[in-house]
C-alpha cells in the first residue's frame, strides 16, 4: 500500500507540474445504496490530500475544491442555510466531503498555494441523474401532479451557473481560504420545479393539491418514493458570502430547467 500511495503522489506531481491552478473535480459521488465511510475517504479524502500536497509542492498558485452542501447539511434542513451554520453532515458522503475540505486547508494554509472550497446544491443540466432524474421522469408523466400544496422550497444549480462560479473561484480578487456555498438565485417548491420542466416542455403546469402526507405515500407507492420525498422537504442556501466577492448566477432555476427540457442534450 505504502508503494501504491507513492505511485499516486508521482501522478499527481505529474499532473500538475507548470499549471497555474488546479480544479479538483474527481470524487466518489453520492450513492443510492449504502458505502461504508472507508471507501468515501480513501477517494474523497486521501486523493484530495494528495492532489493538495502536489499542488503545494509544485508552486500551484490556486487550488479549487469541489465540495458540496452535503459538507454542511443532510438533506433537509430547517430555515435558510449559510457558511456560518454548523456543519452537520448526515450520511458518509457529506462526512467525507467535510474532511476534504478540513485536510486541504490543513495542507494549503500558510503556503503560497492558496484554496477555495465551493459547496454547490443539487446541479442539474444535460445528463443529470439522481433525484432530479427522478423528477423529470414524473414530470414527463401525462398526469396532474398533487403537489400544489407542498411548501418545502430547496436551492439548485444550473450547470451554467456552475461553471461561472468555477471561473470566478480562480480570479484572485476572489477571497481564498473560505467555503462558498453555491446555488441559482431563488429557492423553489417542487411545484415550482415540475412547471419550470413542463414549461420546457410546451405543457402546462398541472399541478393539484394534496396533503404532503398522503403524497408521500403515493409516491412511495409508485416507486418513486426514495428520490421524491427528499425534494418534499427543504433545503434552502443563502449565497451572500459568494456573491459579496462579485459573482451572481446569470441563469434562474425557473429558466434553467425549462432550457433544458427544450435542449437536454445541449452540447458544451
Amino acid at each position: 500500500m505504502a508503494n501504491a500511495g507513492a505511485i499516486n503522489a508521482d501522478r499527481f506531481r505529474g499532473l500538475v507540474s507548470g499549471c497555474d491552478a488546479v480544479i479538483h473535480l474527481a470524487g466518489l459521488a453520492h450513492a443510492g445504496h449504502v458505502r461504508p465511510d472507508e471507501d468515501y475517504r480513501a477517494i474523497n479524502v486521501d486523493a484530495a490530500r494528495t492532489l493538495a500536497v502536489a499542488a503545494r509542492d509544485a508552486g500551484v498558485r490556486r487550488f479549487i475544491l469541489m465540495s458540496s452542501v452535503r459538507a454542511q447539511a443532510g438533506p433537509s434542513a430547517v430555515g435558510v442555510i449559510d457558511e456560518t451554520c454548523r456543519a452537520e453532515p448526515t450520511d458518509a458522503y457529506g462526512r467525507s466531503k467535510l474532511a476534504a475540505e478540513q485536510v486541504v486547508a490543513a495542507t494549503l494554509d500558510g503556503t503560497a498555494t492558496d484554496w477555495v472550497a465551493l459547496r454547490p446544491v443539487l446541479v442539474y443540466g444535460p445528463g443529470v441523474g439522481g433525484n432530479m432524474a427522478s423528477l423529470i421522469r414524473l414530470a414527463r408523466l401525462p398526469l396532474p401532479l398533487p403537489v400544489a400544496r407542498v411548501v418545502g422550497r430547496r436551492s439548485i444549480l444550473s450547470i451554467d451557473n456552475l461553471t461561472d462560479a468555477v471561473a470566478h473561484a480562480l480570479q484572485p480578487a476572489t477571497p481564498a481560504g473560505r467555503c462558498y456555498l453555491v446555488a441559482d438565485r431563488a429557492a423553489l417548491t417542487i411545484g415550482d420545479m415540475i412547471a419550470a420542466i413542463r414549461s420546457g416542455l410546451g405543457r402546462k403546469p398541472g399541478l393539484v393539491a394534496l396533503p404532503p402526507s398522503v403524497l408521500s405515500a403515493l409516491l412511495m407507492g409508485l416507486g418513486h418514493g426514495a428520490d421524491i420525498a427528499r425534494l418534499l422537504g427543504s433545503l434552502e442556501v443563502d449565497t451572500a458570502r459568494l456573491r459579496a466577492t462579485g459573482w451572481m448566477p446569470s441563469q434562474t432555476s425557473l429558466d434553467g430547467l425549462a432550457q433544458l427540457m427544450r435542449h437536454p442534450a445541449k452540447k458544451r
